[in-house]
């Protein structure tokens, strides 16, 4: 039987070198590369823009990146099924686009009822945005359809239909308080839009950690048929994902809509690949089971620091979608690198 003594001269006889590695290692798998790639951007866009760093830059930062973290929220309570969801730049557009033609059209006659022509938008665009996540959510959980095949045939059935009801044009003459609230507002100095995101992230972080909801989400997506055997009915805990996910992804919508002041149907084209490319940079698993909230929040926020990086920097529009596919792979890969490095004492 080892003694204290004989533990302690065992673990002080490992090399120096060895030990820092080691720790290096412990810290990477407890981690992930998000901290590591969020310094690094840090650090060279700090050096490359003197605005970069400033309060008023990264006030705009964290304005900017609501809409995104609010979509990469919703996106991870897929992916943590082992699915995801194509669509959530379309259910944007459709929200935008529907919000906007029900108060273009009330407001013309309840022109003495603001409150109640922005609330009727507001309703009949998170009905229009939770319509595409039933769709989607019976699709992939009733008819068996992959995520994949599903949520990209219903992103082209919601494009053409936001396109078919404005006929390309953006939809104008929005109620000037929807904008101001909704878009430009503050309570107690603090941005509306960052307040009600804010109120979204806490909600699915207690529905994640404190509901039984949010470890039927995990269950399903670590291991569907053991989560069945175990009395999970997988149909359901599916169809609430991607239910949940379209509300989310349509409550960006509405703020987004607010912020340009235009029913767009061309809104969010590209963010279901940064809402993607955020979850996985995060840490959360493309096979499901594993996502949590806060990494998910910052890595919408480190996508956010990327894209105002290279604007300041003067990198071209198409460069920066070149430079988002490079960090989704980059990203890829140090998750698998990660996974293969976990140890059994690497906790």
């Amino acid at each position: 039987m080892n003694s204290p003594n004989a533990i302690a001269v065992s673990a002080t006889s490992i090399p120096f070198t060895e030990r820092v590695s080691l720790g290096a290692r412990r810290l990477f798998v407890r981690l992930g590369v998000l901290p590591f790639m969020l310094v690094l951007a840090v650090i060279v866009f700090g050096m490359l823009s003197d605005q970069f760093l400033s309060a008023q830059n990264l006030t705009n930062l964290l304005r900017q990146s609501v809409y995104l973290i609010l979509v990469s929220t919703a996106q991870m309570l897929v992916l943590v099924t082992g699915g995801f969801d194509l669509s959530v730049g379309t259910i944007m557009a459709l929200t935008s686009v529907v919000s906007a033609l029900v108060m273009q059209s009330l407001g013309g006659s309840l022109p003495d009822m603001v409150g109640l022509v922005i609330v009727a938008g507001c309703l009949a665009g998170l009905m229009a945005g939770a319509l595409v996540g039933l769709l989607n959510g019976l699709g992939v959980a009733w008819a068996g359809v992959s995520p994949f095949i599903m949520t990209m045939g219903v992103q082209s059935i919601g494009f053409g239909a936001a396109l078919y009801l404005t006929g390309g044009v953006p939809v104008n003459r929005l109620p000037p308080a929807f904008s101001d609230l909704f878009g430009f507002g503050t309570v107690l100095g603090l941005p509306i839009p960052v307040l009600v995101t804010a109120v979204c992230v806490l909600a699915v972080h207690l529905l994640m950690n404190r509901l039984p909801t949010g470890t039927y989400l995990l269950a399903v997506g670590g291991n569907a048929k053991a989560a069945a055997l175990s009395g999970i009915d997988t149909r359901k805990v599916l169809l609430m994902a991607y239910l949940m996910c379209a509300v989310l992804a349509s409550i960006s919508g509405l703020l987004l809509t607010a912020r340009v002041e235009t029913g767009e149907a061309n809104l969010g084209g590209t963010i279901a690949l940064e809402s993607i490319a955020a979850c996985v940079i995060a840490g959360v698993s493309l096979r499901g089971g594993i996502g949590r909230v806060p990494n998910v929040v910052l890595g919408a926020i480190f996508i956010g620091l990327v894209q105002n990086g290279m604007n300041l920097t003067n990198v071209g529009s198409y460069l920066q979608m070149v430079v988002l596919g490079l960090l989704l792979i980059i990203a890829v890969v140090a998750d698998k690198f990660r996974q293969s490095m976990i140890l059994p004492n690497a906790n």
